[in-house]
């Protein structure tokens, strides 16, 4: 058998398991550059707080992965079709490709598990396809930023795949121009969207226990309005070098109180 990506196998008696037989990472291309995108600093800098910052109650760091722009392959029927989320959690996975390799791309068939979470950063030439039936304003967004018609009959949406090809339980969508925060929980078959509450647990995930918030600070040496996690106190999550900074203070603290100088050590 031959695939569209031009992958092959060969037939076996008894046949092999789908994992063995359908194109993985290694076979499907990881960068389409003729793809839309936004490579700005905010799309660098917000995935990587979402990431660093995030600790999930019922998992261990090696069974969950967080991916950034990196492609998401999601129907063995259309071995090629794929998004690129801002951001995706999936949990139940390793934290590596087989417990060894970085990903390339986000293969659903091969890992056994479709995101438990995606966020997706608005522009004007995403709106449309971010938003779906949900872009309210589609009608008002300016002709010159708006982005080319979507041909939904041959390759769907995002919106349409998060919710019906994916089920993904938690879709959130943030604009950092206007600083709107939305979330849509799958109900049944269709997203719905639900209220958000003011920062800092805007949005809470009970299945995770966790919570997202609009958190004004600094990240990286530039102050902002940042998505961010926090618990069920409202208490922002620290990034790991803020906890490593904290575990340095208490530790200093701790030689202080001993009447050790931790500055001349």
């Amino acid at each position: 058998m031959t695939y569209p990506t031009g992958y092959s196998i060969a037939q076996t008696d008894p046949p092999r398991s789908p994992r063995e037989t359908l194109p993985t990472m290694y076979d499907l291309p990881s960068e389409f550059p003729e793809e839309p995108g936004l490579p700005d600093e905010f799309h660098d800098l917000q995935p990587q707080l979402l990431s660093r910052s995030l600790t999930l109650a019922d998992y261990n760091r090696d069974q969950w992965f967080t991916g950034s722009d990196l492609n998401l392959y999601y129907d063995v029927h259309h071995p090629l079709w794929h998004k690129r989320p801002d951001w995706f959690l999936a949990v139940g996975v390793p934290h590596l490709y087989d417990g060894h390799d970085l990903r390339r791309s986000y293969v659903v068939w091969q890992e056994g598990a479709a995101p438990a979470v995606v966020v997706e950063f608005l522009s004007p030439r995403t709106e449309r396809e971010d938003l779906g039936r949900f872009c309210q304003d589609a009608d008002q967004v300016n002709n010159d930023d708006a982005a080319e018609p979507i041909d939904l009959e041959q390759v769907p949406g995002k919106l349409e795949v998060y919710e019906t090809y994916l089920r993904v339980p938690h879709y959130i969508v943030y604009s950092r121009y206007t600083q709107r925060l939305r979330y849509f929980k799958l109900v049944g078959r269709q997203y719905e969207e639900q209220p958000t509450a003011p920062s800092p647990v805007a949005i809470w995930l009970s299945d995770l226990d966790i919570g997202l918030g609009l958190w004004e600070g600094e990240f990286e040496g530039i102050w902002g309005h940042w998505l961010r996690w926090c618990n069920a106190s409202g208490r922002w999550l620290s990034t790991d070098t803020e906890a490593a900074v904290e575990r340095a203070d208490r530790l200093a603290q701790r030689l202080r109180e001993l009447g050790v100088d931790p500055d001349e050590i």
